[in-house]
C-alpha cells in the first residue's frame, strides 16, 4: 500500500510540475470559467420583452389607441413603426425591422359596443421565442382589456336600470374583492412562484452554468493528458515505471482534480457576489457532491484521452461533447419533452445530474435526500469511467 501511494505521488509531482511550467495554460484554464460564465449569463437571456412591433391602427378611435397603449404599457411591444394596412406589417416582418405586428380593423369602437371585435397579432415565426413571449403577452393584455371593457359595460348598465343601488352594488362587489375583475368571473387563479418569486433568469442559468463549465474545463484537461504525452514521446518513459495504469491515471488526476476545484470557487463566488444568486442550501454538502462530480468529468477525460490518437481528435470529441452538453443536459431546454432517445443521449453526461443537483442546492436549499438518486447515478459514473479508462489504458506502446 506504503508503495502504491508512494508511486501515485510521484505521477502527482510529474503532472504538477508539468502543469506549472505550462503558465499560459494555467492563466487560461483559471480566467476562462469566469469570461464563460460572464458570456453566457449576460448573453442567455431567457425573458422576451421589448419585441419590436409595427401597428396598422385603420381605426383610430379611442377604442383602438387605448388597445396600443394597452400593449406598449405591457413592456413586452416596443412600437418601432406605424403601417397602411396588413401588407405593410408584412412586409416590415420580412424585412427583419420588427418581430411583431398589431392590425385593427376599420370601426374598431363600434366593434367594441357590439361585443365582437377583434385585433390581429402578428408574430414572427422565425423566432420562437418572440413567438412564445409575444403570444403570452398579447393574450394577457387583450384579456385585461376586454374584462376592465366588461366592466365598465356592467356599471353602465347598472346605473341605467337601478339607479344609484344597482351602481352601488356593483361598487361593494368590485370594493370587496380589493377592485379585482377576477372576483366577477366564476372562476379565478391566484399564483405563487417558489425559489424564485422575482423570475430573476441568473437564478435559473447560474446554477446549471456552475455544472456546464466546471465539466467543460475539467474534460478539456483531462482529455489531452495522456494523448499528449504519447505524441510527444514521454509516455515511454513513464510505461518504463513500476507504477500500474489506475495508479497512473488517479496521478494524472489529483492535480487536475485541485485545479478544477480552483475553478469551482471562482465561478461560485461569482455567481454569488456578482450576479446576486442566493446560495439556499449547505455549502459543505455542495462542496462534497461537487468532487463526485469532478472526479466524473475528469474519468470521462482521460476516457477521451486513452481512446484517441492525437490531441487534435481530443479537441474535437471535447468540442462535440461540449455543444451535447448545452442542448442534452436540461440547461437551457427541459428535458421532459425530448423524445426518449435523445434524453438517453442526455443520462450519458455527467452535467445533466449535477445539474438538478446544483439547482437543488443552491435555488431550492434542498438536502441529500431529495437527490439521492442523482447522487448515485454519479458516484456509480465517476467509478465506471475511472475503471474503464485505467482498463483502455495499456501500459504499453501501440
Amino acid at each position: 500500500m506504503r508503495k502504491r501511494i508512494l508511486r501515485i505521488w510521484t505521477i502527482v509531482q510529474k503532472e504538477t510540475i508539468q502543469l506549472l511550467r505550462d503558465r499560459r495554460t494555467l492563466v487560461l484554464v483559471l480566467l476562462m470559467p469566469v469570461l464563460e460564465m460572464f458570456l453566457f449569463a449576460y448573453a442567455v437571456s431567457l425573458t422576451v420583452d421589448h419585441i419590436p412591433t409595427a401597428v396598422a391602427d385603420m381605426s383610430r378611435d379611442a377604442e383602438s389607441r387605448a388597445l396600443t397603449d394597452a400593449l406598449i404599457a405591457s413592456g413586452y411591444f416596443d412600437v418601432e413603426m406605424y403601417a397602411a394596412d396588413e401588407a405593410d406589417v408584412v412586409r416590415a416582418i420580412d424585412e427583419g425591422q420588427v418581430k411583431a405586428g398589431l392590425v385593427i380593423p376599420p370601426g374598431f369602437a363600434t366593434q367594441v359596443e357590439r361585443g365582437d371585435a377583434q385585433a390581429l397579432v402578428i408574430l414572427d415565426g422565425s423566432d420562437s421565442t418572440s413567438v412564445s413571449a409575444g403570444y403570452s403577452a398579447a393574450s394577457a393584455v387583450a384579456q385585461a382589456r376586454a374584462m376592465e371593457l366588461m366592466v365598465k359595460k356592467m356599471g353602465r348598465i347598472g346605473s341605467a336600470s337601478g339607479g344609484p343601488s344597482s351602481a352601488g352594488s356593483l361598487g361593494s362587489a368590485l370594493s370587496s374583492s380589493n377592485g379585482h375583475v377576477e372576483s366577477l368571473l366564476p372562476i379565478y387563479t391566484s399564483t405563487r412562484i417558489l425559489y424564485n418569486p422575482d423570475k430573476d433568469d441568473m437564478t435559473f442559468v447560474v446554477p446549471g452554468l456552475i455544472a456546464i463549465l466546471l465539466q467543460v474545463m475539467a474534460v478539456g484537461q483531462a482529455a489531452v493528458t495522456v494523448v499528449r504525452e504519447r505524441e510527444l514521446g514521454i509516455v515511454e518513459q513513464i510505461l518504463a515505471t513500476p507504477a500500474r495504469p489506475v495508479e497512473i491515471l488517479i496521478g494524472k488526476m489529483v492535480p487536475n482534480l485541485l485545479l478544477t476545484v480552483v475553478d469551482l470557487l471562482i465561478i461560485v463566488l461569482f455567481g454569488i457576489l456578482w450576479f446576486g444568486v442566493p446560495f439556499q442550501g449547505s455549502p459543505w454538502l455542495f462542496a462534497w457532491l461537487s468532487l463526485v462530480f469532478i472526479v466524473s468529468a475528469l474519468g470521462l477525460g482521460l476516457l477521451i484521452s486513452t481512446v484517441t490518437k492525437t490531441q487534435r481528435q481530443a479537441v474535437q470529441i471535447t468540442m462535440l461533447f461540449m455543444m451535447l452538453c448545452m442542448l442534452l443536459t436540461g440547461l437551457i431546454y427541459p428535458r421532459a419533452p425530448m423524445p426518449p432517445v435523445v434524453r438517453a443521449a442526455g443520462d450519458l453526461i455527467p452535467a445533466t445530474y449535477f445539474i438538478r443537483i446544483a439547482r437543488g442546492i443552491i435555488t431550492k436549499g434542498v438536502g441529500i435526500s431529495f437527490m439521492w438518486r442523482d447522487v448515485l447515478v454519479l458516484a456509480i459514473y465517476a467509478t465506471v469511467v475511472v475503471v474503464l479508462a485505467a482498463t483502455t489504458f495499456k501500459k504499453r506502446l501501440d
